[in-house]
């Protein structure tokens, strides 16, 4: 939806029916759907041409109903010297919160996978830029590649796509998932932090973020 259409006339009223169809698509999403704006429609009573002046496409409207965070650093305050606890600290909250909201996170990543634009904010790499300001500490040693080459390791490692095999395919329980996720991070930054020059030795150029 235009912010010139939320904001001309009616605001509140506007906002009212914009967080009523968002509800609804979370609604939908954690019973396992991926839903069109149709179906979110019915669902919140609203009428599809209605719903359609808030939300041009599915993807529109799911990327506003996935959970989103403005916060641009989540180490804690002061943050700590040791890079493997900026790490973890990063992969904690990281982990938590795709544990959280695990049906949003999955029913964006159905999306994803069928849609070529790269405004889904699983396309984003909004993770990515934690982790890199976790590895600061490190890009005497690796180097600002070195640091993205393993921020995408670690995104890689606490992120949707790592969970829903360990989850479906490997058939872990949700616990078990969280701390597996949580020791491949640790593992990797250990390897890093001991053999920095293996992650330079297998250092390659990516425009992937």
């Amino acid at each position: 939806m235009s912010t010139d259409y939320l904001e001309s006339g009616r605001t509140r009223q506007k906002q009212r029916t914009r967080d009523q169809l968002i509800a609804a698509a979370r609604e939908l999403i954690t019973a396992g759907d991926t839903p069109s704006v149709e179906e979110v429609a019915e669902a919140a009573g609203i009428s599809r041409p209605t719903a359609y002046r808030y939300f041009a496409s599915r993807a529109e409207l799911l990327a506003a109903a996935y959970p989103e965070t403005a916060v641009a650093s989540v180490l804690p305050d002061p943050p700590p010297a040791a890079v493997d606890e900026r790490v973890a600290a990063v992969a904690e909250f990281v982990i938590g919160r795709v544990q959280e909201h695990e049906p949003q996170q999955r029913a964006m990543l159905r999306l994803s996978l069928g849609e070529v634009s790269h405004e889904l904010p699983l396309r984003q790499g909004r993770v990515i830029p934690w982790f890199v300001e976790a590895l600061a500490p490190m890009a005497e040693s690796i180097g600002d590649e070195g640091v993205h080459r393993l921020a995408l390791a670690l995104r890689a490692a606490c992120g949707i796509e790592t969970r829903v095999w360990l989850s479906d395919i490997a058939g872990l329980a949700p616990a078990e998932v969280s701390a597996l996720q949580q020791w491949m991070v640790d593992a990797l930054v250990k390897q890093a932090l001991e053999t920095p020059s293996t992650l330079l030795a297998n250092l390659v150029v990516t425009d992937s973020d």
